[in-house]
């Protein structure tokens, strides 16, 4: 007889940019990669009731639910996966994992670090009872990433001496674009820092392998009122009505930092560059050599081998598509790209792994804290005017 298949129950709460790609990742993570437990898409979340059945019938939930309480107390839901604004990421984390179900949360990990605190809090309770709880970072899940990880953790750079990353968009530079959630901070805790800011600050530590210790930050609001919603948030494509309202976060953030070994960190995030779509970029400099990377060209790593001989040496590309790359194992033969959608299956397969065996996943809540720590640091020096600022360990 052949051997029961073992399922896992996916409940997701929020439907929009990131529950669209959040269950992409879910939908294709099961036919790809081979899986301890199979996702099952069991119910999606969101407080519109005809427009939460749609995003559930495009995208393959089985069920819909317009209170994210119900979706938790649901028997089939094992994994509560969480897509929402910010300011109901603790709430709705919290109650999941006392009801003794796994965790996905979207970055940031909360709006506060007392919230992000009470989360690990929480996260530790279940733990205790064999739960997981994970923040999605999902460019950490880029094959070249990874793979860059693995080269800087071998040594092939050294001692690292600069990180810089940037990550730029434009979606702002129009002052009559609306007033969206985004720009509001009761419910996204700050602007661009928290929107991208906290992408590169994972990214920098990640792929350092150590912790920001201080930071010296300046942040600006160059459009302070916009235009009211007109009717529901339609996220990055909202329109707007003739009111205008007070833009309470910031529209970029540019800060230096040091990590633990001394090595210095320049990060810039904004959502006013005009022609940037979703530009991140970054480089890292060490002893003995250098790695670059460039999202908009996500399949390939950029390398310097410093001990290379003089008359050849150079920045290499290298199309990270091979086998034995990070993910790639499942997916399509040498030199046929991926994409930004592949992170979240990526994700969705790293967090299966970590319930079946009960390990305890990257990033975990307590990496998502740490990230909210270097966040608020990052603002407090912003308010200094880039007075140095320890972040708190």
């Amino acid at each position: 007889m052949a051997q029961q298949e073992r399922t896992i129950g996916i409940g997701m709460v929020g439907y929009a940019f990131m529950g669209a790609a959040h269950s992409q990742g879910w939908r294709t993570v099961g036919r790809v990669f081979d899986l301890p437990l199979r996702p099952v898409l069991a119910a999606v979340c969101g407080r519109d009731a005809a427009a939460v059945r749609a995003a559930a019938d495009r995208h393959g939930w089985a069920a819909a639910e317009t209170d994210w309480r119900d979706l938790v107390a649901r028997d089939e839901v094992d994994v509560v996966d969480i897509c929402t604004p910010g300011d109901s990421h603790a709430e709705i984390a919290i109650a999941a994992l006392e009801a003794g179900k796994h965790v996905l949360c979207e970055k940031p990990l909360a709006n506060t670090v007392a919230e992000a605190e009470a989360m690990v809090a929480a996260a530790g309770r279940a733990r205790a009872r064999g739960q997981v709880a994970m923040v999605g970072f999902n460019y950490r899940r880029v094959p070249a990433m990874a793979y860059a990880r693995e080269l800087i953790a071998d040594g092939r750079l050294g001692a690292l001496r600069h990180v810089r990353v940037t990550y730029l968009q434009d979606w702002l530079v129009d002052p009559d674009f609306p007033l969206t959630w985004r720009l509001e901070r009761k419910h996204a805790g700050s602007g661009a820092l928290g929107d991208l800011g906290a992408h590169i600050v994972d990214l920098a530590q990640y792929l350092a392998g150590e912790p920001l210790v201080g930071v010296s930050a300046l942040t600006e609001t160059f459009v302070r009122e916009r235009p009211l919603l007109a009717g529901a948030s339609a996220g990055l494509s909202a329109s707007g009505g003739a009111e205008r309202g007070t833009v309470t976060v910031d529209d970029a953030a540019v800060f230096t930092g040091r990590l633990a070994s001394g090595a210095l960190v320049s990060f810039e995030a904004t959502r006013m560059a005009a022609g940037r779509k979703n530009a991140l970029r970054l480089e890292i400099n060490g002893e003995r050599g250098s790695l670059a990377f460039d999202l908009e060209r996500l399949n390939e790593l950029s390398f310097f081998d410093g001990g290379d001989p003089a008359e050849s040496a150079g920045f290499r590309r290298i199309l990270v598509t091979e086998p034995d790359h990070p993910y790639l194992e499942a997916w399509w033969p040498p030199g046929h790209a991926l994409g930004y959608e592949h992170t979240f299956a990526h994700q969705a397969r790293d967090l299966v792994h970590a319930i079946a065996s009960g390990a305890e996943p990257a990033p975990s809540f307590a990496d998502g804290l740490q990230v909210q720590r270097v966040l608020a640091a990052v603002e407090e020096s912003a308010e200094k005017n880039a007075v140095y600022t320890p972040v708190s360990l």
